[in-house]
């Protein structure tokens, strides 16, 4: 799999930030959501999976980027 960096709302650069992969998918990376309670809401979280946690603000700047 190839990423292609979609961008970031971060202001190093770093993390959060999207990519879009050279299989039509997105990977998310940012903070790992740790909390026991939190993670109790997810739902059907496989052993293998994993969520983090992304800004709202992320989301819709790369979806204008991509959609438009």
């Amino acid at each position: 799999m190839r990423l292609r960096f979609l961008g970031t709302t971060s202001e190093a650069t770093t993390c959060p930030a999207l990519y879009e992969t050279d299989r039509g998918t997105i990977v998310v990376q940012g903070t790992e959501v740790v909390d026991p309670e939190a993670r109790a809401d997810l739902r059907h979280l496989a052993d293998y999976e994993t969520a983090v946690e992304v800004p709202r603000e992320l989301l819709v700047e790369i979806a204008r980027k991509v959609l438009t």
